[in-house]
């Protein structure tokens, strides 16, 4: 089997459909050479209904059910039931163009790939089907190893946009963190620095959809306060990344790269403090920790991968402390001064 395409689905019903449809009606791979694994992770609604009857449908479509423990969880569950030569992971929101995966594969084969990158469209439109497929040149491919791939390339921390060889996957002994956001930022540069044969193909083959309510655009007090000590445990484990890239004296540009990542989650972080409900003593105990790094003051986030006049401002109010707590506390007094 060529491909394991592996869905974590949690309450997802209402756009299932296009996601399935986008892998079984509109792809110009066998069958055969490839299964979809959902892993419902105790959906509360119509989801595993919906999923379980496109399974008595399709016979390379096959659902598994676990109690809720995290998108992260899913992932990991997917990786162990997996037997195709690449696993991809997408969401159940999000839908492939038409007729990507054979050329995505193709391409990885021929290339001894451990991991083949490529375009993604964000966009609210349900109906993206074309892409650039017929200009797309896969002889001009650049294998790079992991490293020098990230000193080269702007990346982005989700998953779904590559593919990556199950054998190495499972070689390097890497899983998605349970139980926290931001698991695949982690999962993703763990995995990257770890190649030795990767590229990208300028592909245009997957599809975000915007989506109100979704774990990028969730506003919920509790949810705030989640994703904020997920940017924090995120910036702590690339500290250990970056000194282990240090220490080997690695591409320099692809430590300056990792440095902004890192600082991105960090300067995001502070963003949403700002907007949360978080006690002003718990912002100071998370910024004194994130000081004992080279993560914060944030030294190293304007650059190439992020630039402009609103960063560059904030930028500063955030690496002064005493102006950082003073809008902090500006922002809502009554719920932050405790």
């Amino acid at each position: 089997m060529r491909l394991s395409i592996i869905i974590p689905l949690y309450n997802s019903e209402k756009f299932l459909s296009r996601c399935l449809d986008s892998l079984l009606l509109h792809q110009d791979i066998d069958p055969n050479d490839y299964e979809i694994l959902i892993i419902n992770d105790g959906s509360t609604d119509n989801s595993l209904k919906l999923a379980t009857t496109y399974a008595k449908k399709y016979a390379n479509l096959l659902v598994y059910t676990q109690v809720n423990g995290g998108v992260g969880s899913a992932r990991n569950k997917g990786i162990s039931l997996s037997k195709g030569e690449y696993i991809y992971f997408i969401d159940p929101d999000d839908y492939l163009a038409s007729n990507v995966l054979l050329i995505l594969l193709n391409t990885a084969k021929d290339n001894e790939l451990e991991i083949l990158t490529f375009k993604t469209k964000t966009t609210t439109d349900t109906n993206l089907f074309s892409s650039n497929s017929a200009a797309v040149d896969t002889q001009k491919l650049e294998v790079y190893n992991g490293i020098d791939y990230i000193a080269t390339h702007q990346y982005r921390n989700e998953v779904w946009w590559y593919i990556v060889k199950r054998s190495f996957i499972n070689k390097t002994n890497i899983k998605f963190i349970e139980g926290r956001w931001m698991e695949d930022a982690i999962l993703t540069a763990q995995l990257f620095l770890k190649a030795n044969r990767m590229a990208n193909l300028a592909l245009d083959a997957h599809r975000y959809i915007l989506v109100e309510g979704s774990a990028m655009t969730n506003k919920e007090p509790s949810h705030y306060l989640k994703v904020i000590d997920d940017n924090r445990n995120a910036a702590i484990i690339f500290e250990s990344l970056l000194e282990d890239l240090i220490t080997r004296n690695a591409n320099p540009n692809c430590v300056a790269r990792l440095r902004a990542r890192q600082q991105s989650f960090v300067f995001f972080m502070m963003v949403r403090m700002l907007k949360s409900t978080i006690k002003f003593k718990e912002i100071k105990v998370i910024i004194n920790e994130l000081a004992k790094t080279n993560a914060y003051p944030i030294s190293a986030f304007i650059g190439e991968d992020y630039e402009g006049f609103s960063y560059a401002l904030l930028t500063k109010i955030f690496n002064n402390k005493s102006l950082f707590y003073l809008t902090f506390n500006v922002c809502n007094p009554i719920l932050k001064s405790t």
